[in-house]
């Protein structure tokens, strides 16, 4: 049985939990049917602790590892809260109240082209504010899982391409996940 090392193709399937003074909460839970996917050492921006802890790991084997704020999706930085005007969420000369409202999430593009979601906090006449910080940055956080598989990736999945060590794709391009961005967790940051 082949066992994690760089280069190895790996499926994982895992619970993430908020980690609180209070005790922990859960707040994503990967589907058996969509796992996350990816080339061990190949994929960018894979939680080091995470990494760490599946490292030399076999199919069917478990990890639990809970990793401190600053390891994970890093601290809350007030700098990622941005006020835009309203007339930038404007179709066809029409604000949709509707989908632009306090708590809704919005896929944007920064100037370099990259995907991102923010969540908006605030509508004013003239202003959206929203907040670009990563749903679990400032938190401690828990991995809890298994290893669904382990093989040897094929040269088209060791191509590094973005991505996030979710599979899903944002976190630069999305870990940002397709799953929201990341807004379901995943082991990005």
């Amino acid at each position: 049985m082949e066992k994690i090392q760089p280069g190895k193709y790996v499926e994982l399937g895992y619970d993430l939990y908020e980690v609180s003074p209070d005790g922990e909460k859960l707040v994503h839970q990967t589907d058996i049917a969509d796992p996350e996917k990816i080339v061990f050492g190949v994929t960018r921006g894979m939680i080091r602790p995470l990494e760490v802890a599946i490292d030399g790991l076999k199919t069917g084997g478990e990890f639990d590892v809970t990793v401190k704020a600053d390891e994970a999706f890093g601290p809350w930085d007030p700098e990622q809260i941005v006020t835009l005007d309203k007339d930038i969420f404007e179709v066809d000369g029409k604000f949709d109240n509707d989908t632009i409202k306090p708590g809704a999430a919005l896929p944007m593009m920064t100037q370099d082209g990259y995907k991102i979601t923010g969540i908006v906090t605030e509508v004013t006449d003239d202003k959206v504010k929203m907040d670009f910080n990563h749903p679990l940055a400032g938190k401690d956080v828990r991995f809890k899982g298994k290893i669904l598989t382990v093989r040897d990736a094929t040269p088209e999945e060791i191509q590094p391409v973005g991505g996030c060590g979710c599979g899903h794709g944002s976190c630069g391009d999305d870990c940002g996940c397709e799953h929201d961005s990341c807004g379901d967790g995943c082991g990005c940051h």
